[in-house]
């Protein structure tokens, strides 16, 4: 898969999911390696396309627009503690 094209399945990874993904779900969902979408990723947010916001020990990442029109702190909150039980 060329690097392009790993940017785009992370983008689009993202956008169904607005609450933010974690470094290790990206990878999971995206079926690439920790590394590799650790590497994307922060392509993506040096390109200014993702954002990365963190809480405790996570480290989530959205896409911008999603980020800013409909994830709330709450909701993030609520979907981490749902992931730690």
């Amino acid at each position: 898969m060329r690097k392009e094209d790993k940017k785009k399945v992370i983008i689009s990874i993202l956008k169904e999911n607005p609450e933010g993904l974690t470094i290790q779900e990206v990878a999971k969902l995206g079926k690439m390696s920790r590394i590799t979408a650790t590497i994307y990723l922060h392509e993506l947010l040096g390109e200014g396309k993702v954002l990365e916001r963190k809480i405790g020990a996570y480290r989530l990442f959205y896409l911008k627009e999603k980020y800013l029109e409909t994830v709330t702190s709450k909701e993030i909150l609520e979907k981490i503690k749902d992931k730690i039980k």
